[in-house]
């Protein structure tokens, strides 16, 4: 089993190959990916582009001279035989979908061609998947796009009729890291309650009951703690005024809280061990922002522990940022008193893609269709700490 593997980003695309040999159907099978790379895209090259669905022949050309350069076999020219059996990308802002995998079909492109739930990089994943599928005679799918909605009711509300709470995370790294944070405790994500706070330029905190996220921040759009990157939830009425002060208009505001929010907006910086030499070299207000972001994540975890009603196997901590230890240190030291902490640094979003499309492939797994049957927010609310 072999599937070519296609995760665009906002500055790079990361492309991968997983093969897996043995064990087809079984509880254990082995499977790896053979190569990955990330490709950097120039940003004044990205800039140019006046709409995300634009990058897509620059992305398409870029993944296929990697092909060209990494693979010496049929795949490497056009009109060649395939020797993929799938080729998988990262899910974009389509409608709300439940996790798994999902086969790509004119449903799927066209919401994503349109931007329906919004531009984002991760809107090319199932276009360019699909191309490549079509170049090669394969299936296309997606896999837990940042769209998976499985949240209870109650998580939607908002507090003001009208708005509602909104399902947008790292999908994919939170399932995938959840899947090894149940095996490391001799269990499967079905029978585990886990609160996963995945830490990069966004930050998504999610209560895993059982298998599914039942609530989670939503870390692009101004909810839940801050990051380097984005603003998180801002209080409403410093909103109206920095509107009236600066003239923004709310798109800018939006974009702003998004991109240059956060640590950005405090200290300049994103990356964690260049703040931490900023603390190093005696800047206060570095240190305070630093402690901020962990205290506002703590506060997070805390909160959905309470979702959990205080059933909670483990914390989990991933992402780029749980790399830095005094960061995590700072956050375990605040909520080591819910659960174990445990940490499982970086991300695993080429893995997953692969392990998903292989299920599929496999037979342990059924595609999704899509677009789903009837609105997210229809469904039945699971008993209080029951399983869903």
């Amino acid at each position: 089993m072999r599937i070519l593997l296609i995760d665009p980003g906002s500055t790079s695309t990361k492309v991968g190959i997983y093969e897996r040999s043995e064990g087809r159907g079984s509880t254990t099978p082995e499977g790896c990916l053979t190569a990955a790379e990330t490709l950097r895209h120039d940003r004044k090259v990205i800039d140019s582009f006046r709409r995300i669905i634009d990058q897509e022949e620059m992305r398409y050309q870029a993944v296929e001279r990697w092909l060209a350069s990494r693979c010496r076999g049929p795949e490497a020219g056009p009109g060649r035989p395939a020797r993929f059996d799938a080729v998988v990308g990262r899910g974009g802002l389509i409608r709300p979908v439940a996790g798994g995998a999902y086969q790509v079909n004119d449903a799927m492109l066209r919401d994503l061609g349109a931007g329906i739930g919004g531009q984002h990089a991760s809107n090319l994943g199932g276009i360019l998947a699909h191309r490549f599928a079509e170049r090669f005679g394969v299936p296309a799918y997606i896999v837990d796009p940042v769209v998976v909605d499985e949240m209870e009711p109650e998580a939607r509300f908002s507090g003001l009729k009208g708005i509602r709470r909104r399902s947008i995370f790292h999908a994919l790294n939170h399932r995938a890291v959840a899947g090894r944070a149940a095996a490391a405790l001799g269990k499967s994500r079905q029978e585990v309650n886990l609160i996963v706070a995945h830490l990069g330029g966004g930050i998504s905190v999610a209560a895993h009951r059982k298998g599914r996220v039942v609530d989670v921040n939503n870390a692009l759009n101004g909810d839940g703690p801050f990051a380097p990157e984005r603003a998180g939830g801002l209080p409403l009425d410093g909103v109206a005024r920095f509107l009236e002060e600066t003239g923004s208009t709310m798109r800018e505001l939006l974009d702003t809280a998004a991109r240059r929010g956060g640590l950005y907006s405090y200290v300049g910086e994103v990356e964690l061990e260049r703040i931490l030499r900023m603390i190093e070299a005696g800047s206060d207000e570095a240190a305070s922002a630093f402690r901020a972001m962990a205290y506002q994540v703590s506060k997070e975890i805390g909160a959905l522990a309470a979702v959990l009603a205080g059933d909670v196997d483990a914390v989990v901590l991933t992402g780029g940022g749980a790399n830095c230890g005094d960061f995590t240190a700072l956050v375990e030291e605040r909520v080591r008193f819910i659960a174990p902490v445990m940490r499982f640094p970086g991300e695993l979003e080429l893995e997953a893609l692969g392990e998903g499309a292989a299920r599929v492939l496999s037979g342990e797994e059924t595609a999704g269709t899509y677009p789903p049957a009837g609105p997210p927010w229809a469904r039945p609310s699971a008993p209080l700490g029951g399983t869903p």
